[in-house]
């Protein structure tokens, strides 16, 4: 059975875009944005998207990788974004069967609780070692990021998509 959310096939997936859109995500990350909190976290919702659709290919390991990285990048506390990655990712990955029977709408509103905790995750982590709090506009972040769940999925499905064919005889 297909899941009820896809209504065409689609080809496998790419290996090169898939780590390049990783990539992209991460370099976007590292623009700076001024001193809002706001900010959607790019790469943390393409990490849930693969890990989603592609969760023996993107894993955990990727997502501490990355972490670590995004730690590094921001002068954090090491392992800060690693963890809160790291969490998201495996809860992604648990729940990644049941969410794709679902509409890339009702994705996102599932999705948000994640994103959510991943942001508590990483504020806690900060505020114990001695940070201070970012402020209440930082639970915005995860409401963009659900927001954008939608775009997400239609760009990186994009290349996976097959072409109409017009064939009446062809069955698939």
């Amino acid at each position: 059975m297909m899941p009820r959310g896809s209504d065409q096939l689609l080809l496998p997936v790419n290996p090169v875009f898939m780590w390049a859109s990783l990539l992209a995500a991460f370099a976007l990350n590292l623009v700076p944005v001024g001193q809002t909190t706001a900010v959607p976290d790019l790469l943390a919702l393409v990490l849930v998207f693969w890990n989603v659709h592609q969760p023996r290919r993107v894993g955990v390991g990727a997502a501490f990788a990355f972490g670590l990285m995004m730690d590094v990048h921001e002068g954090a506390l090491l392992g800060q974004h690693a963890l809160a990655y790291t969490l998201l990712s495996y809860f992604a990955i648990t729940i990644h069967r049941r969410l794709l029977w679902f509409s890339v709408l009702s994705q996102a509103v599932q999705i948000l609780p994640l994103f959510f905790a991943a942001h508590v995750v990483s504020v806690l982590i900060r505020m114990i070692a001695g940070g201070v709090f970012p402020g209440w506009e930082l639970l915005l972040a995860p409401v963009f990021e659900a927001v954008l769940w939608p775009l997400a999925t239609w760009v990186l499905l994009a290349p996976q998509r097959r072409p109409p064919d017009p064939d009446a005889n062809r069955p698939l």
